[in-house]
């Protein structure tokens, strides 16, 4: 190839090109900063729009409110457009096209963010502007493993507000809860903890201190007033800025929120990934973010169960009590449906061997008594919970809680087999057909035999002695029924979507 120079010494004409093609790409009309009003809707809160001109290209970013500063994706520049991609972190959420049009002077800008749509104007700004409106990123600590506390011996027992109200809830209704909870004989029956989820915050005061919003007055007063009914009260936040429901996160606060919490009285966090997955990814990231709160948490010196939930990436149930967890969440959000419940309980709820006291795998909270499933989709739901030896978190109203519901949730035998000393997580030893037998081995070499038929229409489900590692089995007894079965007696007839649960025991192969 022969080389041809510019009248500059040293200068190349290939290089003179990239340097006028890069001079150009600087020049564009689209490069800059862009801001946005507060016209802007809350999801995801966009700031502001920066683009570069880099090399032969562009690179940029979208600064929200949810989710911090979002690389575009594949940004490409043609005749006054952008396109680009955005990414949230949630994998189930597909990366949508997002374009850019300069219109006169402003740039309209549409997308689609998980359910938040933009398609607003943004105004050209300055560097100045763009530090004031920057998200400022905070680092993570360093790995370290904690220390069992001694928390969770046995899979934690209580009520959540969140499958019946939503970010529907106040100070009233939590304590009509509690007071429910002692009268219906729920706390008596082993059901101990209060869980205020989504919704209860405010805003941050000039010191950074996060207030409850004023549905709640005085969380601390609540926090005593639970205490008082012989039970124990529950938050819930995010490692992200905001939370699922759009509530302040405590992203660049997580000291700070825990000691909130401590002087409170509050019992047990339950904290949520929601916005914080854009901000870590990777499975070292998710895992350093929840070790930051669980280090916060041991910091203050007050007992705090503290609930992992972060959907099951990253194989939480292998390092979640390294984090200071007492419970991970293994499975996405239930629902009061047949399906989802299914789904989660028998096909989604972690690997057995990281259960066990002081750590539990989380399958989601009860949905037993919010009316979506028959009775016996919802025996079949406690059953499944029980073998297990999930977490036991109510959903719905105890002040208007009927018989039939009362009757599955206090069954003291079910409940027994739940919170078993041993903490071994139940598992299916035979599928066929749509019927599954599933075992837990009990405290005192006794053991739990459950039947579940997972078809549409009633089924004959056999088992021996062998399903359950006897040689031979000595007595049975039906705990549903709160009875013996005859020791005869190897099949039973469930309904559809049925269960039965049984104890048994005998002689051991």
């Amino acid at each position: 190839m022969i080389m041809r120079y510019f009248p500059m010494a040293g200068v190349s004409l290939l290089a003179a090109l990239a340097l006028s093609a890069c001079q150009s790409q600087q020049a564009s009309p689209l490069a800059g900063v862009w801001l946005f009003g507060k016209e802007v809707q809350d999801f995801p809160g966009v700031r502001m729009i920066e683009i570069k001109a880099q090399g032969d290209g562009y690179t940029g970013t979208m600064t929200t409110d949810w989710y911090g500063p979002m690389p575009m994706k594949d940004l490409a520049v043609k005749d006054g457009v952008a396109t680009f991609g955005i990414f949230n972190g949630n994998a189930r959420v597909p990366v949508k096209t997002w374009t850019a049009r300069l219109d006169g002077d402003k740039l309209h800008v549409t997308g689609e963010v998980w359910y938040g749509k933009l398609d607003n104007d943004a105004v050209r700004g300055s560097q100045a502007d763009a530090e004031k409106r920057r998200f400022h990123l905070t680092a993570l600590p360093p790995y370290a493993e904690l220390k069992p506390d001694g928390l969770a011996q046995t899979p934690p027992m209580g009520w959540s507000s969140w499958n019946k109200f939503a970010d529907h809830i106040d100070d009233k209704t939590v304590r009509e809860i509690a007071d429910a909870m002692v009268s219906s004989g729920l706390r008596d029956a082993g059901y101990r903890y209060i869980n205020i989820d989504d919704g209860w915050q405010g805003q941050r005061g000039a010191d950074g201190q996060i207030r409850p919003n004023s549905r709640f007055p005085d969380m601390k007063a609540l926090a005593d007033y639970v205490h008082g009914k012989g039970l124990k009260l529950g938050i819930y936040s995010s490692p992200g800025p905001k939370t699922c429901a759009g509530y302040e996160g405590s992203y660049g606060h997580i000291q700070q929120d825990a000691a909130t919490y401590a002087a409170w009285g509050i019992d047990y966090l339950k904290y949520d990934l929601c916005s914080g997955e854009a901000f870590y990814q990777s499975a070292e990231q998710i895992r350093a973010s929840y070790q930051e709160m669980g280090q916060a948490l041991r910091a203050t010196g007050r007992a705090i169960v503290y609930s992992l939930c972060e959907y099951g990436r990253g194989d939480v149930g292998s390092w979640g009590r390294n984090v200071g967890g007492h419970l991970w969440r293994t499975t996405g959000d239930i629902e009061d449906k047949y399906q989802v419940m299914a789904k989660l309980g028998f096909d989604g709820n972690g690997s057995p061997q990281h259960a066990g006291p002081g750590g539990w795998n989380d399958p989601d909270m009860l949905e037993v008594g919010n009316g979506g499933m028959s009775v016996e989709e919802y025996r079949t739901h406690m059953t499944l919970w029980a073998m297990s030896a999930a977490p036991l978190l109510m959903g719905h109203d105890l002040r208007n809680m009927d018989r039939q519901t009362a009757s599955l949730l206090e069954n003291p035998e079910v409940i027994a087999i739940d919170q078993d000393a041993l903490g071994i997580q139940g598992q299916a030893v035979r599928k066929e057909d749509g019927a599954e037998i599933w075992v837990k081995p009990l405290a005192g070499g006794a053991v739990a035999l459950a039947l579940f038929n997972r078809t549409d229409k009633p089924q004959s489900i056999e088992f021996s002695a062998k399903d359950a590692g006897l040689s031979q089995l000595a007595t049975l007894r039906d705990l549903w029924a709160h009875q013996p079965l005859v020791t005869d007696t190897r099949h039973i007839t469930l309904p559809a979507h049925g269960a039965a649960l049984l104890k048994v025991s005998g002689n051991a192969l």
